[in-house]
């Protein structure tokens, strides 16, 4: 005897920020994606300009973070989509392959820097130094502008923390490229300027690999990192009348949404409608799981025999 309870609906006043994250993204992404599309141009021109390949590498990066921020308003967007006859769940899970690709399109930009470091590394070229900086303070303002938007959704929410994450690595990028710059002028030592993309490669790559490892875990349909498989079978365990519990399976639906599905052998037969709804509502509140499904067995034999 089976009993399906979705608990979303009435749950909205506990966690609102919770089960709806990325529905008030939009004008986020809006403005991220104009501010970082413009200074792409004038970053661009400037780097022909000052003959910097510091700076053409730049806005070829930030081009990346463009793609970035459309890959993650895709995803937050299709998540909004309702429910249909082919997509019973809704599309949320586009937001766990938008992370995915989020991190990956970072590896790539990282690939190209360090691809063009070292080759400058071998072959330092004459800047022209001031225009560099200013353009790359420039680019601080817009990236941290950009990252700011996203910052209050990056604890709940691995599709917006890969948006977050993007915009505050290239914020350190463009910090980079003025360090460099203003050492250049100082020095005259051309040699700074790939130096410093290297450094900047290491600390994007170790945001990016927690970004990676997280995102390919939900799309493998790991048990989401905030919830622990091992106390919600305590709790179906410990409910009154539960003699064991059986085919428990936690996943992520989307970057925000939880499902499970379990087996409760109770030998006293079903207990009632009152007891579903309450379970469900015990696992949305204790552990931000808002789709489940109970199964009830009376027989152990039964369920041992399906286990198997």
């Amino acid at each position: 005897m089976g009993a399906h309870h979705d608990h979303g609906h009435g749950h909205g006043h506990h966690h609102h920020g919770h089960s709806h994250a990325p529905a008030d993204f939009g004008r986020a992404f809006l403005i991220g994606t104009l501010l970082n599309l413009g200074f792409v141009v004038v970053e661009g021109a400037a780097g022909f300009w000052t003959n910097s390949v510091a700076l053409l590498a730049d806005a070829g990066h930030n081009l990346s973070d463009v793609l970035g921020l459309l890959i993650a308003w895709g995803g937050a967007e299709l998540a909004k989509r309702p429910a249909s006859a082919r997509f019973t769940y809704g599309l949320g899970a586009s937001t766990i392959l938008a992370a995915l690709a989020n991190a990956l399109v970072l590896l790539l930009a990282v690939g190209a820097i360090l691809l063009e470091a070292v080759q400058r590394l071998g072959d330092p070229r004459p800047v022209d130094g001031w225009p560099v900086v200013w353009v790359a303070l420039a680019g601080i303002a817009v990236n941290l502008g950009t990252a700011l938007l996203f910052a209050r959704g990056r604890h709940g929410d691995v599709n917006i923390r890969g948006a977050y994450l993007h915009m505050a690595a290239d914020a350190a990028v463009s910090a980079g490229v003025v360090i460099a710059g203003l050492v250049i002028l100082w020095t005259g030592a051309t040699w700074i300027d790939p130096l410093v993309s290297l450094i900047v490669v290491a600390v994007i790559l170790i945001g990016t690999w927690g970004l990676l490892s997280e995102s390919l875990l939900l799309a493998l349909q790991a048990v989401p990192p905030g919830v622990d498989a091992g106390a919600v079978e305590a709790m179906l365990r410990g409910l009154p009348g539960v003699e064991r519990v059986h085919d428990l399976h936690i996943w992520p639906m989307s970057t925000t949404k939880t499902a499970l599905t379990a087996h409760l052998v109770m030998p006293a037969g079903h207990p009632g409608d009152p007891f579903l709804s309450e379970t469900a509502e015990r696992l949305e509140h204790d552990f931000g799981i808002g789709h489940a499904t109970i199964q009830i067995e009376r027989d152990a034999e039964c369920g041992l025999a399906h286990a198997h």
